[in-house]
């Protein structure tokens, strides 16, 4: 169960600690307190969207903290297949300090650290634990009922069993359309097979002949360097050897040789001079070193027109090759494998197209055999879910209530199967059931969701549920119908809720104050918990408003008690 939220720098919000409990925990306050912020700040340590703009003082980082108690999580489930794993947050849980789990995502320069239990991980990791802790219910989720395609996902997402078929179909289906792709590109005849044939092995000869070596070409792009400089390259590196050798009287090699000999004819009169002797003779090993180096380099540096032509040429077919083939050695030598490739299964056409015609028979017959397998799964479970749904919505105030789950076979295969599905609904006694788009008010929209939500909680077995302003468009008695639902789930999941509604306020274990205050003029959200007399006083507001009487504050008495 979530235990601790701490949020800092984040919209309006300077810096709170939030310290919630089991059970119903009921955030009620002001509209614009600040309520939908602390809600989306667990949606973003979530995974959600976390961004500078979101920062209360850009120049400070933010950061949004959820601490978990995982103490009671079970890991290993039990036989149940329909059972949903939470293995995914084993690893966490084994290491958490006396079980205690914590998920922080922090925004530091413009990047965001995201940790588990002081690990570093990747966000996509974070969404995966938070699945197995936390459902969040965000404002106006139920509106995603309306879109059709989300009821087969729903069905889908209750049991494991069918996670596992669906895993099986999608296989299929990948295996099944590679095989169709190959066999759509195997339409041609026998002459435009023949003509393919001959520029392929056009393009097979033409590499081959070049008898490419990898690396060849950066050594003949720096030897054409060197040939196409070859003048100034001699002119420079002949005036430098007639300044150091021994060509001329005023070469250094000569001035250091004759400056030698008289240093040697001082040796006789002073032992001092040893040392300076012995570093002039250095020099002039090291100058006639140099000059040898430097006379085979000009040496060297002279090649035949002929040399000059061959690189050139080479060059040239190397480009070529390039320019038709890749922008490496490397890569015109994959070329060649490619079509090596191609030339073999084009040589063996007739037998690979029969291969491929007998092989997408006994591939589509598999994909079919797997999506009758899923289609039974899904109706088994859908039956079942229907009726524990059509049960919760008896308990939201629903009393004439007709729901199930339609399924029709779509034309063809899919990646997820042949089904379609869609909830159909009838609130009315006397009413045929409908498309749930058809029927539903938001009211009822937020009633079923609500339903559903109960019903899969169980399935999941995710202990902490979060609902942002579920009673939207209820009051009266379906207000308390929802109030008890919740109350009811409440025994075995953690619920925080955000609500203006005093039947479901009244029923909270855990009551929090959102209040929006300005200091130095500046604007705050913040959170406390109340009970007692404050907690009388907030029902009583949401029950009177800005009239709050004495018969007003004793009906909130009466209603907690």
């Amino acid at each position: 169960m979530l235990i601790n939220l701490h949020i800092k720098n984040l919209a309006l919000i300077d810096e709170l600690d939030i310290d919630l409990g089991k059970g119903l925990n009921i955030l009620t306050g002001e509209t614009g307190a600040g309520k939908s912020i602390i809600i989306g700040s667990i949606g973003i340590c979530l995974g959600g969207k976390f961004s500078r703009e979101l920062l209360r003082d850009p120049e400070k980082d933010g950061l949004v903290e959820l601490t978990f108690d995982v103490n009671d999580m079970n890991i290993v489930k039990s036989d149940n297949k329909d059972d949903v794993p939470n293995s995914s947050i084993s690893e966490f849980i084994s290491t958490a300090d006396e079980g205690i789990l914590t998920i922080s995502r922090k925004l530091s320069k413009d990047r965001v650290v995201n940790r588990i239990n002081g690990e570093t991980v990747t966000v996509s990791r974070i969404k995966e634990v938070a699945e197995a802790l936390i459902n969040l219910h965000a404002q106006h989720e139920q509106t995603t009922l309306l879109h059709e395609e989300k009821h087969i996902e729903i069905l889908d997402s209750s049991s494991r069993e069918i996670q596992a078929l669906k895993q099986d179909v999608r296989e299929a289906y990948q295996a099944y359309m590679a095989n169709r792709k190959e066999l759509a590109g195997m339409n041609m005849d026998a002459s435009e097979r023949a003509k393919r044939v001959d520029f392929l092995r056009f393009e097979e000869e033409e590499i081959e002949a070049a008898k490419l070596i990898s690396g060849e070409d950066t050594e003949l792009e720096a030897l054409y360097t060197k040939m196409n400089n070859a003048k100034e390259i001699c002119e420079i590196t002949e005036s430098v050897y007639s300044s150091t050798g021994y060509d001329s009287s005023n070469s250094a090699g000569n001035q250091i040789s004759r400056s030698l000999q008289k240093l040697k004819s001082i040796e006789r009169y002073d032992k001092d001079a040893e040392p300076l002797i012995t570093t002039l003779t250095d020099i002039e090993a090291i100058l006639n070193e140099f000059n040898q180096s430097l006379s085979e380099y000009i040496e060297g540096s002279n090649f035949e027109e002929k040399t000059y032509v061959e690189t050139e040429q080479r060059l040239n077919l190397i480009n070529t090759l390039k320019s038709k083939y890749g922008r490496s050695i490397e890569d015109i030598q994959n070329s060649l494998e490619a079509i090596k490739t191609e030339l073999d299964s084009l040589s063996d056409y007739e037998a690979r197209l029969e291969e491929l015609t007998a092989k997408e028979k006994e591939l589509q017959k598999a994909l079919e055999e797997r999506c009758a397998v899923l289609s039974e799964a899904r109706k088994v479970k859908a039956a079942e879910l229907s009726a524990k749904i059509t049960e919760a919505l008896k308990s939201l105030n629903f009393s004439d209530v007709q729901f199930y789950m339609d399924m029709k076979r779509l034309p063809e295969c899919t990646a997820e199967g042949f089904d379609s599905i869609i909830f159909m609904i009838s609130t009315n006694v006397g009413e045929e059931p409908k498309p749930l788009h058809m029927v539903a008010s938001g009211g009822e929209l937020s009633r079923i969701m609500l339903a559903t939500k109960s019903v899969l909680a169980d399935v999941w077995d995710t202990p902490t549920l979060i609902f942002d302003e579920v009673d939207t468009g209820i009051s009266g008695i379906t207000a308390q119908k929802v109030a008890e639902m919740m109350k009811e789930l409440s025994r075995t999941h953690q619920i925080i809720s955000i609500t203006h509604l005093p039947q479901i306020a009244s029923k909270a274990d855990n009551s929090f104050l959102i209040e929006k205050t300005v200091t130095d003029g500046r604007t705050f959200t913040g959170i406390r918990a109340i009970e007692g007399e404050d907690k009388v006083m907030e029902l009583a507001r949401l029950l009177g408003g800005d009239s709050i009487t004495e018969s007003v504050i004793t009906a909130a008495r009466e209603m907690l008690a």
